[in-house]
C-alpha cells in the first residue's frame, strides 16, 4: 500500500495511573513536506504512544526529527535548515521550502503548529518560519508554549564522553521545557558574546570602551539568568532523580564551577558585578585568544554513576546509556510534578541497545510517566512489551501506514 493508510479503530489501552500530575500535550496529528525523503507523508498517532518501524534508511528517524523541530533551535540532529530540504539525487542543488505541520492537543484545546525553511527564502538558509493556528510568529520560543520536547538518539550515546558543549546543549533542552524563555536568553548572551568578540578582534586596545560596555552589559543580565535557570534545573532535577526507583542507574549532577557556582556563594547582584568585573579585565586577553575566557558558555554539566561513584564518562557504553534513560525519565516526572505538564519524549534506536527485562521496564516507566512517547527500531518484536500501549507505524519508501494487526 502506498500513502497513508486509514487509521486503525483497535484500542490502545489507557495509561496506569500512578503517575497523575499535569496535563497531558501530544501530537494528534503530523504532516511532512519536501521534508528529508518525504515528498509528502502524514499521519495520526492520535495523541497516542508512537512506534515507528522499518528497514534502516526508511526515514523513521526524519519523522523524530520533524517532531524535534516543535522545540526552538536546530532539531536533534543541530544541522542548517537547507539540509533537512528533500533533494530528488545526490547532486540536486535545489533548496526546497520543507515544512512540517502538527496538530497538538494542548492547554486550551487542539491547536495547530507549523514550521519550515520560509517559502521566500531567496537562498538564505537558514530563516525558519512558525506559525500557530495560521498566524505567524516572530520568534521560535513560542513554540515551547504549546509543547515541549525532549530526545535521546544513538549520537548521543558520546555524550559523556565528547566536549563540554554538547551536554550544556543538553541540559539547556530540558530547561526549556519549564522555561520558554531560556532559549532567547541563551540566544541573546551568544549574540553579545560574538559581537563583543568581533569588536576585540577587529580593534583590539582601540575598542569603544563604551560599546564594549554595552554589549557585556547584555552578557552579565543574560548570561547570569542562563546560570540561574540552569543552577535551578541541576537542583529540581537532583529530589526526583533520588526518588526514582527502578532498572536505570541514579546519577549525580552537578555545574562546573563558574557563574553558575557563584550563586551558591554569594546574591545575585554580586555575582553580576563580579561577572562584569570579569569581563573588562579579560579584554586584552580575550583579544589575544580570539575566546571569552569566562561564562555560561564553559559550563559543564558534571555525571556520575551514583552507586559505583564512578564518572559516567568511565562507565561502560551501556551504563552511560542507562544513565541517560534514567535522567530523562526524572526529568519527565519533574515536570509533571513541578510544571504541570508533561513533555514528548522521543526514543531514536533505543529499545535495541536494552535486555529484554530492563526494555519492559522502560515501557512500563514511560507509560506509567502518562506522556506521549515515539520510538523507532528495525525489529516489531522489540517494541512487543507497547502492544496495546501505542500506535505502531511501518515506514518504507516515503510512506507511513499504520499496522492494523
Amino acid at each position: 500500500m502506498t500513502g497513508i493508510a486509514a487509521i486503525s479503530t483497535s484500542a490502545v489501552t489507557e495509561p496506569s495511573p500512578a503517575l497523575t500530575h499535569g496535563r497531558r500535550v501530544a501530537v494528534q496529528r503530523i504532516s511532512v513536506t519536501d521534508y528529508r525523503n518525504y515528498t509528502h507523508a502524514s499521519f495520526r498517532p492520535q495523541g497516542a504512544n508512537v512506534v515507528l518501524t522499518g528497514a534502516n534508511g526508511a526515514g523513521k528517524t526524519n519523522l523524530l526529527e520533524a517532531v524535534s523541530f516543535l522545540a526552538p533551535g536546530r532539531g536533534l540532529r543541530r544541522v542548517r535548515l537547507d539540509e533537512v530540504a528533500r533533494k530528488d539525487s545526490s547532486d540536486d542543488a535545489t533548496v526546497r521550502s520543507w515544512a512540517v505541520a502538527v496538530q497538538v492537543d494542548g492547554d486550551a484545546g487542539p491547536v495547530d503548529i507549523g514550521t519550515g525553511l520560509d517559502p521566500d527564502h531567496q537562498g538564505v538558509r537558514e530563516r525558519r518560519v512558525v506559525r500557530v493556528d495560521g498566524a505567524p510568529e516572530k520568534n521560535q520560543g513560542v513554540l515551547a508554549e504549546h509543547i515541549a520536547v525532549v530526545w535521546l538518539t544513538p549520537q548521543m550515546d558520546g555524550l559523556f564522553i565528547d566536549g563540554p558543549g554538547e551536554r550544556r546543549r543538553f541540559l539547556d533542552r530540558l530547561v526549556y521545557v519549564s522555561d520558554a524563555a531560556h532559549a532567547g536568553r541563551v540566544t541573546a548572551y551568544e549574540k553579545a558574546m560574538r559581537d563583543r568578540a568581533r569588536l576585540l578582534s577587529e580593534h583590539g586596545a582601540r575598542a569603544d570602551a563604551g560599546w564594549l560596555d554595552a554589549l557585556e552589559g547584555v552578557m552579565v543580565e543574560k548570561g547570569m539568568s542562563v546560570a540561574a535557570a540552569r543552577r535551578d534545573m541541576i537542583g529540581s532535577l537532583r529530589v526526583f532523580i533520588a526518588g526514582c526507583e527502578g532498572p536505570f542507574p541514579q546519577a549525580e549532577i552537578s555545574l562546573s564551577a563558574g557563574p553558575d557556582a557563584w550563586l551558591d556563594e554569594m546574591p545575585a547582584l554580586a555575582a553580576e558585578d563580579k561577572y562584569r568585573e570579569l569581563l573588562r579585565a579579560d579584554r586584552m586577553r580575550d583579544a589575544s585568544d580570539g575566546r571569552t575566557s569566562t561564562g555560561p558558555h564553559r559550563t559543564d554539566l558534571l555525571v556520575r554513576h551514583a552507586d559505583k561513584a564512578r564518572e559516567a564518562a568511565d562507565c561502560s557504553t551501556g551504563e552511560q546509556k542507562a544513565l541517560l534513560i534514567g535522567l530523562v525519565l526524572a526529568h519527565a516526572r519533574m515536570q509533571a510534578a513541578e510544571q504541570g505538564r508533561r513533555p514528548v519524549i522521543l526514543l531514536d534506536e533505543v529499545a535495541a541497545h536494552l535486555d529484554e527485562d530492563r526494555r519492559q521496564a522502560l515501557f512500563d516507566m514511560l507509560c506509567d510517566l502518562d506522556t506521549q512517547v515515539w520510538m523507532t527500531g528495525t525489529d516489531p518484536a522489540l517494541f512487543a512489551g507497547m502492544q496495546g500501549r501505542a500506535r505502531f507505524f511501518t515506514v518504507a519508501d516515503g510512506a507511513v501506514n499504520e499496522q492494523t494487526t
